[in-house]
């Protein structure tokens, strides 16, 4: 190891992460740069690395963009969204970032747009409020839940979740007896999905993580 242009042998001398220069076999070491990504992630995708069942994964949408040659060689998905739900996956190698993130405890509003197989009343919206129980004796709850438009056969609802636990929305639905017909996460705390196209990412900008840092603090994460 070379510290400040001198060879050192002994693997416990004293380093400075501000002031001291590392070099082994010539190569200065440096902190690993870390990345914030967003994504769009498409119905049908897996959010795993590998998948035994040989299904799309978000890792192969990284590769098949040409700008993916300045992401890290890792980077790993901040929570989950399952197969067959959609929108807004945040990705960084910044891992304590990320379980603060994810953390239920932390209680960061995750906001979703979800068609269910009813048209849904007063009854129904006030049910996912309270709090349903599931059948397996969960009680799961919606932090808000209101109506954003409604069809003959089915409608959209807005639902804001500050817990995020597994299947959430989805066990919440079935306990009332409904189908959810789409999944898409539209925002997490403030950070809004927007109009970033399907299957599409990009680095988010130094407000957006600034204000995410900000809902953090305000969470006491």
């Amino acid at each position: 190891m070379n510290l400040n242009g001198e060879i050192r042998r002994d693997p416990e001398t004293p380093v400075s992460s501000i002031h001291s220069q590392i070099a082994v076999d010539g190569k200065l070491v440096q902190a690993r740069k870390k990345i914030y990504l967003m994504l769009n992630k498409p119905r049908g995708v897996v959010t795993t690395a590998s998948d035994e069942k040989d299904r799309d994964t978000v890792y192969g949408i990284l590769d098949n963009h040409a700008n993916s040659r300045m992401i890290p060689k890792w980077v790993a998905p901040v929570g989950r969204l399952d197969k067959a739900s959609e929108g807004l996956l945040l990705l960084t190698n910044d891992s304590e970032w990320a379980a603060r993130i994810a953390a239920p405890e932390t209680h960061l509003d995750k906001t979703y747009h979800v068609q269910v197989g009813t048209i849904a009343d007063e009854q129904f919206i006030q049910a996912l409020r309270r709090g349903v129980k599931t059948k397996d004796g969960e009680v799961l709850r919606a932090k808000e839940a209101r109506t954003l438009r409604a069809g003959q056969k089915n409608c959209w609802l807005e639902i804001v979740l500050d817990e995020g636990k597994n299947r959430h929305v989805r066990r919440m639905t079935e306990a009332l007896g409904v189908e959810v017909l789409r999944l898409v996460r539209v925002a997490i705390g403030p950070l809004q999905l927007g109009d970033l196209a399907k299957a599409q990412f990009r680095t988010l900008t130094t407000d957006e993580k600034r204000m995410l840092d900000r809902a953090l603090r305000g969470k006491g994460a």
